[in-house]
């Protein structure tokens, strides 16, 4: 069983200024308890983000910062954070502050309770504080993964997640991988696992998404994992089992 509480946080991160600061108080107060670092990747921003990275960067020793000098979306910011990480287990977090860094705590210790590595805590957001066109468009979304991916999680469109590094270092890379993590898991062999997590209404800024764009470039998306879950061999199911 992995016993060590050594995490990395993974926060990617286009135009977010305004968020950059409360969100890097909230991890640390959620990890007081931890041992951990924070991994900022900013994806090509035009704003002050990269100033205020700078400013925290002078203060905070558990801080690191990757810069895309040109954005290369979230799944590629993600990639950067993850590769770089130090630690065996990697949480992520959306940049925009409506995921609770305080959910991290209960998710870390579930993660810690298996002694298989090939384990994904996603988080499932309750009360949801989007409008209803997001609402429904992710609705839509979850139930064409549930259909032609068999993707059971209830809301693996969701950004705060806890996993070991070997796991995602075994995933097939693609852009967009993030918003299919679970099905890749599945893919694998792996197992996921839900928790329930806070969600809150974004304070500064706006999605760097729209509900059309993010429709059509899904179904595409859909139509790669389901390609590579077929073409997955059958028996390729296995574990790595953790020394105790």
């Amino acid at each position: 069983m992995v016993e060590s509480k050594d995490i990395s946080i993974v926060v990617p991160v286009k135009n977010e200024a305004g968020n950059i600061d409360t969100l890097i108080n909230e991890i640390e107060v959620a990890l007081k308890k931890f041992n951990y670092e924070i991994i900022y990747v900013d994806d090509g921003s035009t704003d002050n983000t990269s100033l205020e990275l700078k400013n925290n960067l002078k203060l905070n020793k558990k801080l690191r910062v990757i810069s895309h000098l040109n954005s290369l979306g979230q799944s590629a910011a993600l990639r950067s954070g993850i590769l770089n990480s130090k630690s065996e287990l990697v949480g992520t977090l959306d940049g925009d502050g409506q995921n609770d860094p305080s959910d991290l705590p209960k998710m870390i210790e579930l993660i810690n309770q298996e002694k298989n590595s090939m384990v994904l805590v996603g988080g499932v957001r309750v009360k949801r504080q989007d409008n209803i066109a997001r609402l429904w468009a992710s609705s839509f979304a979850k139930y064409c993964r549930f259909i032609f991916l068999k993707d059971k999680h209830p809301d693996s469109g969701c950004g705060i997640k806890v996993f070991h590094k070997r796991l995602y270092l075994r995933l097939p890379y693609f852009d967009h991988m993030h918003r299919f993590l679970s099905a890749l898991v599945l893919r694998e062999g792996g197992t996921v696992l839900d928790v329930e997590v806070n969600h809150r209404q974004r304070i500064v800024g706006k999605s760097n998404y729209t509900n059309v764009g993010r429709l059509l470039v899904g179904i595409f998306d859909m139509l790669g994992v389901m390609w590579l879950i077929k073409r997955m061999p059958k028996d390729n199911k296995s574990k790595e089992i953790f020394n105790d």
